[in-house]
């Protein structure tokens, strides 16, 4: 349901199209209009209120169908609506009349009908925009050759990789060597070039590379979710660049092979120890491209750039992005998932459940249906992180018991009786351990609606027969012996001495 939040988002943005933002949430374009369709209907728009969350949206857009009063509309033919309106004096306010009067159970009412005519208008006149709008589009790529650098060590050599940012408009240019093509480098030379350029644009147009696109696609590609995370983080919309198709992406291609001339060429006999190193000359080269005059505007990217594009981004968010990644999981049975083999606690009542996990280097954020559930501190040991509330209240108090808690309980809760059964139990057993799992197995015999008020007479016969064990108290509960009255003790009298007998002190 986040994708819904996103759609309506994009949709509040100038310039951006209802195909642009199927493609960049990763749904299709007619999901898109449903949405936008939707909450109009239900009166919503952007942004929403505070305490809009994903599920109440969801139940707002997607009200519960009664099954026995829904009827199929019957949808209007738009080729002959936009013929009819070439016409003098005719209205869509006339068609729809007519159209109704045709079909007035199973109808759309006229708000929707029009409504469903201007979508179906847009994609008729749906044109290619080759020129760029100053702020609109930032097309970024990894150059095809690196820098080598050499290990001071060994002497071998290692190739960089050189990340390129070009904006459309303006073509400034920002260039940086980054280890790999991972994800993490990739997020980091975004950000990086944000900075660089002091803002963001609305559109990023990547290439359809693995740290950017899970599953490349014409119409619908599948984002990762770092990188759509990022992307939300900025404010900006991820419309990748078609597969082979390098017309889709014109800025970043000049700009990869200028980039190439102009620093990965006129850096060929300079010997790099370090990536820092690279960089630090890369970026005295990247002013010297950018202030370079360009023959056919007459004036150099970065003179545009300050005139013209710089003011039309948007301005930076106040934290920088962090980077995380962001997995899928599914709750186990122990109400804990396991991440890098340690083991974090979500509430038990998602069990089974699918969450969104966001795992940085210091925290690991979990979510549910878009609404954080809880954040735990990161840790890069083996073992277990768990919050008592997550627990059911079975699981703490099982765990909460200590030997003087549980004989406390028996006195108070019980009675007397089963309190000398558990100093007994705890006094007796072989291990304190094996005591209070005892302990705590004749408590729940009080829980049993059968046993309900027995369980002190219970463990009174256990005293008096010494048979003490939560075995022998739920036999006596069993069997009703707990009901029985128990013998009363005969008074022992004086007693008898006589020089036959040994009596007690004769081994001493």
């Amino acid at each position: 349901m986040r994708k819904i939040k996103d759609v309506l988002r994009l949709n509040n943005e100038p310039g951006i199209s209802q195909r642009q933002i199927a493609r960049s949430v990763g749904v299709s374009r007619t999901t898109v209009s449903d949405y936008i369709a939707r909450a109009k209907l239900a009166g919503l728009g952007w942004p929403l209120p505070d305490d809009m969350d994903e599920i109440r949206l969801e139940l707002l857009l997607f009200p519960p169908e009664n099954k026995n009063t829904h009827r199929p509309r019957i949808i209007p033919l738009f080729v002959e609506i936009h013929k009819e309106l070439k016409q003098k004096g005719v209205t869509l306010q006339l068609l729809w009349d007519e159209y109704k009067a045709k079909y007035q159970q199973d109808g759309y009412e006229y708000s929707q009908y029009c409504e469903l005519y201007r979508q179906w208008r847009q994609i008729l006149n749906a044109t290619l925009r080759k020129e760029y709008k100053f702020g609109e589009r930032l097309f970024l790529d990894f150059a095809g050759k690196g820098i080598p650098i050499t290990d001071p060590e060994t002497g071998t050599t290692r190739d960089c990789e050189l990340f390129v940012a070009a904006l459309g408009a303006s073509n400034y240019t920002y260039v940086e060597a980054c280890e790999s093509q991972s994800l993490e480098n990739w997020i980091s030379a975004h950000t990086a070039a944000f900075e660089y350029f002091g803002g963001v644009a609305q559109i990023l147009i990547p290439d359809n590379l693995k740290a950017g696109v899970t599953k490349p696609c014409r119409y619908e590609p599948d984002l990762n979710p770092t990188y759509y995370d990022m992307a939300t983080h900025y404010g900006c919309v991820i419309i990748p660049a078609r597969v082979r198709k390098p017309k889709d992406k014109p800025k970043v291609e000049a700009a990869v092979k200028i980039a190439t001339m102009w620093i990965t060429a006129a850096l060929r006999k300079h010997t790099f120890f370090s990536l820092a190193d690279v960089n630090r000359e890369i970026r005295k080269r990247l002013e010297v491209f950018n202030s370079k005059e360009m023959k056919k505007l007459k004036i150099s990217r970065k003179e545009l750039f300050l005139a013209q594009e710089k003011a039309c981004l948007r301005p930076l968010p106040s934290t920088r992005y962090v980077f995380a990644e962001i997995t899928n999981e599914i709750v186990g049975f122990d109400y804990h998932i396991e991440l890098a083999g340690h083991y974090y606690s979500v509430p038990y009542t998602l069990i089974k459940k699918e969450i969104e996990v966001r795992l940085t280097a210091k925290t690991v954020e979990i979510a549910y249906k878009g609404n954080r559930i809880v954040t735990h501190e990161r840790s890069y040991q083996s073992g277990m992180t768990t919050l008592v509330e997550h627990r059911p209240k079975s699981h703490q108090m099982v765990l909460g018991w200590t030997p003087a808690s549980v004989i406390e309980h028996a006195k108070s809760k019980i009675g007397p009786f089963a309190g000398k059964v558990f100093e007994k139990l705890m006094t007796e057993s072989s291990h304190q351990e094996k005591g209070l799992k005892s302990c705590i197995g004749i408590i729940s015999l009080a829980g049993k609606p059968a046993y309900k008020g027995r369980l002190e007479a219970a463990c009174e016969r256990a005293l008096a027969i010494d048979s003490v064990s939560y075995k022998s108290i739920r036999s006596i509960l069993q069997t009703g012996r707990d009901q029985i009255a128990l013998p009363e003790k005969k008074q022992e009298g004086p007693g008898i001495e006589h020089e036959n007998l040994r009596g007690a002190r004769y081994y001493e």
